[in-house]
């Protein structure tokens, strides 16, 4: 009896040891950390969208014609709204998905800033000129939590693929995990007037 007793905390110490060398503990911290800088991400994503009727509203205002753009804009934010992926499941492919449905209202929110151009009350109108603030500080929010959440995930695809690290990995089934990448054609600025 004494015997198994022995045994028994012999072999819980030696596992204990075994996954706290193995790095196991450190994958699940990481693991969370590309979670969260991946939540943080979406955050500042929402945050944008969030900016987004109530610029519409300011247009429409001025610019009761423009349905079209209007519509269009309103779209593409349903569905870049609509995209969301799980941490878990952060692959290349639910990555360019994200990205694609983010780029739709990008673009659909330069339209509407062409629009903009043809009313000059509307780019005096304080409003608006709050509005487009907030809009150019979230964008560059978005630019910095995707920078973030791609040095996290480099830092994790990095640990999990180290030696002994990665039998640990995929034993435990860590994944590597996907980049923000340019989109094609990022190289070359965009020319954007107010």
């Amino acid at each position: 009896m004494y015997m198994k007793k022995s045994l028994l905390i012999v072999a819980v110490l030696l596992t204990g040891m075994l996954f706290s060398g193995c790095g196991y503990n450190k994958m699940v911290s990481m693991d969370e950390s590309v979670a969260s800088a991946w939540a943080q991400v979406e955050n500042v994503y929402q945050r944008r969208a969030d900016l987004i009727p109530n610029l519409v509203e300011t247009v429409k205002g001025y610019a009761t014609h423009e349905q079209e753009t209007f519509t269009k804009v309103i779209e593409a934010r349903s569905k870049a709204t609509s995209m969301t992926i799980d941490p878990k499941n952060l692959t290349p492919e639910a990555i360019q998905q994200f990205q694609e449905a983010q780029q739709g209202l990008s673009s659909a929110l330069s339209r509407l800033m062409v629009v903009v151009e043809q009313y000059p009350d509307l780019k005096a109108n304080q409003n608006f000129l709050d509005l487009q603030a907030q809009l150019e500080g979230t964008e560059n929010r978005i630019t910095v939590e995707r920078m973030k959440f791609n040095e996290t995930t480099q830092a994790y695809n990095a640990f999990i693929r180290r030696f002994p690290e990665l039998i640990t990995a995929k034993i435990f089934g860590f994944d590597k995990k996907a980049y923000f990448e340019a989109q094609a054609g990022a190289e070359k600025a965009p020319e954007v007037k107010f």
